[in-house]
């Protein structure tokens, strides 16, 4: 069966359940596609905004809260947050004192990411909690969240009222009407495949870099650890109280099964310049190939990607999750301005304001991943590039307009 021909049975069937139950297709104004931090933003926005919207999520509620993702919540995020009114209710996590430490060869560097701007600063708050506290805000003000929706599939993206259809857990087909469909389902959900190809223009690339990610019941460090070695990157977060996230640089291609506990603990005791480093049991461990990738434009007709949907950064710098809410933020703001004002000009330029800032964060990105890797193992780029790396990181350390500028990028305070 083609996708068209499956598309063509579920209107069928939609049809067939509303004649039925003698109902027409539900009507609102924004259909919200993945329940992550993404979507989450956005409908607590809508809702600020005095916006109705439905979520619809395809995994269950349990599964969505207990992904575990990024920590670092940027400067700019928690002000966004507070200047709708819900920094207190949705940031979990506790203060994060803006003090990052690059350690090299064991020598410790402390960078502070401090702009010199008044307000909120950054929280160390994994997404899982953001997402958990975003999700009991969104219903406790009477938000419309559907978790296990399948077969969603878009509809009509280039006429006025776009359709949205679902099949709910107990197996009815459902369909939504609206104005605008945020997709928010991350790199593989169904929002940006069903933009027709020809449309987006992907500019992908690949850092031939793996990581393997280790969670693990450790003690936290004081604060977040990268540290560049001979034998290669490592990092040290926090991910709660007795809860530390490790990353050690491999193979891009290497195996998960090639890295039992003595030799990953072995490995970050080196990396980290830190032989009495506590172990702990491990609980997850995964590799990834660290890559980048943009579409452009983030946006066909009355659909608009947000987040991961739109593009992936690489992890060095956490601009990942705090890209996905900047996009939000911009997306919920178009919106309440056509809504209350027939000012458009917000939805007109959606892809490109996200898109400078996605470029900004993807640059400073980079930059980091190849200081920071060059500058250890130069086994994959040559001396050449490990001393460049290395001067790199000492203009960082030494210069106070170095470390300026890099302050207004971690932090997201930048001009972008």
């Amino acid at each position: 069966m083609t996708g068209e021909d499956s598309a063509a049975d579920l209107d069928g069937q939609v049809e067939q359940d509303a004649g039925k139950l003698g109902e027409s297709p539900e009507s609102t104004t924004v259909v919200v596609i993945g329940a992550g931090p993404a979507g989450m933003t956005v409908t607590n926005l809508l809702r600020r905004a005095g916006i109705d919207c439905v979520v619809l999520e395809r995994r269950s509620r349990e599964h969505v809260a207990q992904r575990q993702r990024a920590g670092i919540v940027e400067t700019r995020a928690v002000r966004m947050f507070d200047s709708w009114g819900l920094a207190d209710r949705v940031l979990g996590g506790v203060p994060y004192d803006g003090v990052l430490e690059i350690r090299v060869d064991g020598e410790s560097h402390l960078l502070s990411d401090s702009d010199g701007t008044e307000g909120l600063g950054a929280r160390l708050c994994p997404q899982q909690v953001l997402v958990q506290k975003l999700t009991a805000a969104y219903l406790a003000d009477g938000g419309d969240l559907r978790f296990e929706a399948a077969d969603i599939s878009l509809h009509d993206l280039t006429g006025d009222r776009p359709t949205v259809r679902y099949r709910t857990a107990d197996g009815t087909v459902r369909a939504l009407t609206c104005a605008f469909v945020a997709g928010c389902d991350g790199d593989h959900g169904v929002s940006r495949t069903t933009v027709p190809e020809g449309v987006l223009t992907a500019h992908a690339f690949d850092h031939g870099i793996g990581w393997l990610t280790v969670l693990a019941d450790a003690p936290p460090p004081a604060r977040p650890l990268l540290a560049v070695s001979p034998d290669g990157f490592a990092a040290h977060f926090p991910r709660g109280p007795q809860t530390s996230r490790y990353y050690v640089q491999c193979p891009p291609d290497d195996h998960p099964a090639a890295w039992p506990d003595d030799r990953v603990w072995d490995a970050l005791r080196t990396r980290l310049g830190d032989p009495a480093l506590v172990s702990g049991p491990i609980t997850d461990r995964e590799i990834f190939r660290l890559r980048s990738l943009v579409h452009d434009p983030m946006q066909h007709g009355r659909l608009f990607l947000v987040g991961d949907a739109a593009h992936i950064v690489s992890p060095m710098g956490g601009k990942g999750m705090n890209l996905a809410l900047y996009d939000a933020d911009v997306f919920a703001r178009a919106v309440r301005d056509f809504v209350r004002d027939q000012d458009d000009t917000g939805l007109r330029t959606y892809s490109q304001r996200c898109l400078r800032r996605v470029w900004n964060d993807q640059e400073f990105s980079h930059w980091l991943t190849r200081t920071l890797h060059d500058a250890g193992d130069d086994t994959g780029t040559g001396p050449f590039h490990r001393g460049l790396a290395r001067a790199r990181l000492d203009r960082l350390f030494t210069s106070p307009h170095a470390s300026r500028a890099f302050a207004e990028l971690m932090t997201g305070m930048d001009p972008a």
